[in-house]
């Protein structure tokens, strides 16, 4: 037992409740678990967001390395929070080797395509779901015979910018770009090479021999 002097302080850290990460101390001297912040007010400034890919032309439509990117729901709709592309991907089509620092999840709607995740090889079909980790090297290809089409999901939002900042604008979900000559694309690879910076975004080379999966 230890006897305290007159006038003497408890010794902080030995007798005194500790303050746990998510706990408060109550008058008594019991630790509990602390209040979690309540739900935010709804803001009535955001608004319901309705996409119609098949019946709604004014969605953008941009033409990219082949394939066509509607975008359904933009980071100007989910504050930021996300952004969801209707992907059609002709045979052949897909984006060269590539990683971001968000995450990219993508549903198989129609279709399949061949994924290149740090190396290895997989197949995703229709019905299949698979989410690439921020800052994992990836690519994705069509390597059948009939167009594929993916619903991609980038969280943060900001993606559908640089697509929309580097593509072409076209007029349908399903409408090919145009074919580039060699000074436009030489033109696109230079704007791509500039702008992937600005979105966290880093273009890598070809990938060289990947082992099956």
């Amino acid at each position: 037992m230890l006897i305290l002097g007159p006038g003497a302080r408890p010794l902080e850290g030995v007798f005194a409740p500790s303050a746990r990460r998510g706990h408060t101390v109550n008058p008594g001297g019991d630790s509990m678990p602390s209040q979690p912040a309540p739900v935010p007010p709804d803001d009535l400034s955001r608004k319901l967001t309705v996409a119609r890919p098949a019946s709604d032309q004014s969605l953008p439509h941009i033409g990219l390395v082949g394939d066509t990117y509607t975008i359904l729901v933009s980071g100007e709709d989910t504050a930021g929070k996300y952004t969801l592309i209707d992907m059609h991907v002709p045979p052949g089509g897909g984006p060269p080797p590539h990683r971001h620092d968000f995450e990219e999840m993508f549903t198989v709607l129609d279709g399949e395509v061949q994924v290149t995740f740090r190396g290895q090889i997989l197949i995703a079909r229709a019905g299949e779901t698979i989410n690439v980790p921020a800052n994992a090297p990836h690519a994705f290809t069509n390597s059948g015979q009939t167009p594929s089409r993916l619903l991609c999901m980038c969280a943060p939002a900001g993606q559908e910018q640089f697509f929309t900042l580097v593509g072409q604008p076209v007029t349908s979900r399903t409408e090919a770009p145009p074919p580039l000559d060699p000074a436009a694309q030489a033109a696109f690879i230079a704007r791509s090479k500039a702008l992937a910076p600005e979105y966290k975004t880093e273009l890598l080379p070809p990938a060289a021999a990947p082992s099956a999966h």
